[in-house]
């Protein structure tokens, strides 16, 4: 299928150095880009009625977790924010239960929209190895959320197809720590989820491709109020090839390892 017809190049010419590098800088600058539009409107109606049509094989887990992704502390109580309990719960549909004609495997594949997340991101970016990780289909439902966190990977990679009537807000507050130099910020984090510094919230439309780097930027996504879900796909990517996703995750995100 002609390229033209699922992305729109013209609005985001992935190929012109100048465009490029725009995106770049704001990545850089503010740890988010949200390139609206980025799928045609036909391309994002199309992966609604898919995203709809395989929901019923969803893996759904719910998972009680602390903002820093680590197992708890025990030099701190558990009303600490080191350990401080968030609450995420959504469902999932794996790689491997991507329609094998899906447009989301053309994007993904698509050698010069990799080249593109290369140049922006800075980073080699290669699929994963196992069969259930490097494309998912995500499902936010009345009542479900993301949990304060901030990520182990260093960028993410998402396509927005169906934001919620209410609720789901992505939010987020950047740079509260420096993981790379040890510094776990708990005072910021903590006012944070405590509602004492205010978030931003990152509005992104049906058919916004978002570039975010969330490792030292505190986020989640909130409750979703309405019957209308909040259906985001993530385009997974490591920066080393072979590389599985570990059996803990796959187990906590996809209920299975294969």
């Amino acid at each position: 299928m002609n390229l033209e017809t699922i992305v729109n190049l013209e609005l985001h010419p992935i190929q012109d150095s100048s465009y490029i590098q725009k995106c770049k800088d704001q990545l850089d600058s503010k740890g988010a880009l949200v390139m609206e539009n980025f799928l045609n409107s036909d391309t994002v109606e199309y992966l609604q009625n898919e995203a709809r049509e395989v929901r019923p094989l969803a893996y759904f887990c719910h998972q009680n977790h602390n903002a820093y992704l680590l197992d708890p502390d025990p030099d701190f109580p558990a009303e600490h924010i080191r350990n401080l309990e968030q609450v995420s719960d959504k469902g999932c549909i794996t790689h491997d239960q991507v329609p094998e004609n899906s447009l989301l495997r053309t994007i993904y594949e698509w050698p010069d929209f990799r080249m593109f997340l290369k140049q922006v991101l800075g980073e080699l970016v290669f699929p994963y190895a196992d069969t259930l990780s490097s494309i998912n289909i995500n499902y936010y439902e009345q009542g479900q959320q993301l949990g304060w966190h901030f990520d182990n990977a260093s960028f993410a990679v998402t396509l927005m197809l169906q934001s919620p009537g209410h609720g789901g807000e992505f939010e987020y507050r950047e740079k509260v720590r420096n993981s790379e130099k040890g510094d776990s910020a708990f005072a910021d984090t903590e006012a944070v989820i405590k509602g004492k510094l205010k978030p931003k919230t990152l509005a992104m439309g049906d058919g916004a491709l978002v570039l975010f780097r969330g490792r030292n930027s505190l986020h989640r996504v909130a409750p979703v109020v309405s019957d209308q879900a909040r259906i985001l796909v993530t385009l997974n990517f490591n920066t080393e090839p072979g590389i599985m996703l570990s059996e803990l995750a796959r187990m906590a995100f996809f209920g299975r390892l294969a």
